[in-house]
């Protein structure tokens, strides 16, 4: 019997103990912290590869911010997997609403699918264990159950919470799952799924160590695998008000295109929770108990710096180091960096994490506490904490290259066949100069066509749009005069990606 699972990629967050890399308007989620792709392109592709003669993969349900919403469906358009719906939320509300609006999408054709859920945030160095260990997931939520994965533990961690299970082993001829120490007696062929006895709050270091000694316990990753409507039950059972609300909020939905955006009002409302507070903390010993698979694939959240390092390859030394590093008489470092050279000399157990307008130096001991700095940017209102200096749009890309009181020059890329809005300024006059591609230029009443080294001028409050109708990227450099060079100094007329309001 075929299996129809969705999966749903919870694609929120804002990953502040990763800054300066990760900020609000870029979080870690769509970093490439290792390899070629973010983190939320390798869990798009992880849930992707699932599919065999006997389970069939839908498209997937992304639940993001509305800020957000570009980011992630330019980098799964760019994976080749073709996108179920992104459910926009009009603010952040936890994770158990956003799974009840990917429920609710789920069957609003009438079907009941397998919900495959993951954060987009997460990285598994072993990509067959996974699906190994989803396989025997799917079949057990195909029962009715609800199944979480647990991740086998190798050392007491504190920055997780724990799932504590029975020490029982099922035996099955069908598959094969890792060894485990919590199985008295088991055949190579055997398979188990855990029942879950309890779910326990991050630790402190003692406790952890004890759950390690004693074993039974593993990390909560936040990864689930249920039918929707096994969701929603156990949702209008244990928090039905947040059931009701978020119902709510999905009847005054509105629909454009791909993007599904639910009432703002309505979702505002909406209790925020998460999905074990709401709901998988209250299944043991309820009508909806709940069963562990346990992972051991290489698992990790990439929560803080420290975890980054011990994920990327290392010199002889210990040292990890991205972009343009040299270093010598130096040891365990970690350094990223974004737009220059950075040199080491002579220190140990560091990070340094460089970008265009930021750098961070921390002991790798104490990385966790970045998200203090974090709390300092915000309270300072600094731009830093929200945008990288090159932004990117479903558009293309501009960096702010230089800036001074009364002007601001950009360099600008817009992808072929893409252009901007057609808008307006109130406070700055712009000259466009082309560096590379061609350029379609709508100026009040006139459109020109801009080619290498040509240029033009915006004046303040001229109606205008940038194009690019060639087959290769646009380049231009911006310099903006004028008396306020804010970005929201925009008056939006038409505009291809529904930015008018």
């Amino acid at each position: 019997m075929t299996q129809h699972i969705t999966p749903v990629i919870l694609c929120g967050g804002s990953g502040t103990r990763l800054w300066p890399l990760s900020r609000t308007g870029f979080p870690k989620q769509f970093l490439c912290l290792t390899g070629n792709d973010s983190l939320f392109q390798q869990a798009a592709q992880r849930l992707n590869q699932l599919g065999n003669a006997h389970i069939q993969v839908s498209p997937p349900l992304i639940v993001t911010g509305e800020e957000h919403r570009f980011l992630a469906t330019e980098q799964l358009r760019e994976t080749g997997i073709e996108l179920g719906r992104a459910l926009l939320e009009p603010v952040g509300r936890n994770t158990a609403p956003a799974l009840t609006l990917a429920a609710l999408a789920a069957m609003e054709a009438g079907q009941d699918p397998i919900l495959v859920v993951t954060p987009a945030d997460q990285t598994v160095a072993q990509p067959a264990a996974f699906t190994a260990a989803m396989h025997q997931a799917i079949a057990q939520a195909a029962t009715g159950s609800i199944v979480i994965l647990g991740i086998t533990p190798h050392q007491a961690e504190t920055g997780y919470g724990y799932i504590k299970v029975a020490r029982h082993c099922e035996e099955r001829s069908d598959a094969t799952i890792h060894e485990t120490r919590h199985c008295e007696e088991r055949s190579d062929a055997a398979i188990h799924h855990l029942s879950v006895q309890a779910f326990v709050e991050k630790p402190n270091l003692q406790t952890a160590q004890q759950y390690l000694s004693e074993g039974g316990y593993y990390w909560n990753a936040g990864m689930f695998v249920l039918k929707a409507s096994v969701w929603l039950q156990a949702l209008q059972q244990f928090r039905p008000d947040i059931a009701q609300a978020t119902q709510h909020a999905w009847e005054q939905r509105s629909t454009d295109a791909a993007f599904v955006r639910p009432g703002k009002a309505q979702f505002t409302a909406i209790p925020a929770e998460s999905i074990d507070y709401a709901v998988m903390e209250r299944c043991p010993g309820s009508a909806f108990p709940i069963q562990m698979i346990p992972l051991d694939a290489g698992w990790s959240d990439l929560g803080t710096w420290d975890a980054v390092w011990s994920v990327l390859p290392k010199d002889e030394h210990g040292n990890a180091h991205v972009g343009d590093v040299l270093h010598t008489c130096s040891h365990n470092t970690l350094v990223h960096a974004s737009s220059r050279l950075v040199s080491l000399v002579g220190v140990s157990d560091l990070v340094v994490v460089e970008t265009a307008d930021a750098v961070l130096v921390a002991s790798k001991a104490n990385s966790q506490d970045v998200k203090h700095i974090v709390n300092q940017l915000t309270a300072q209102k600094r731009e830093e904490q929200i945008l990288h200096r090159k932004v990117h749009r479903p558009w293309g890309w501009y960096d702010s290259i230089d800036e001074g009181g009364r002007f601001k020059v950009k360099r600008i890329q817009v992808k072929p066949g893409a252009s901007l809005s057609l808008q307006k300024h109130h406070h700055r006059a712009e000259h466009w100069i082309v560096v590379t591609g061609t350029a379609e230029i709508t100026n009040g009443d006139k459109v020109l066509t801009l080619t290498e080294n040509q240029s033009t001028y915006i004046p303040l409050g001229e109606v205008h749009r940038l194009a690019n109708p060639g087959s290769i990227p646009l380049e231009i450099i911006e310099v903006q005069s004028g008396s306020y060079l804010g970005e929201d100094d925009i008056v939006r007329f038409e505009d291809t990606y529904g930015r008018v309001r």
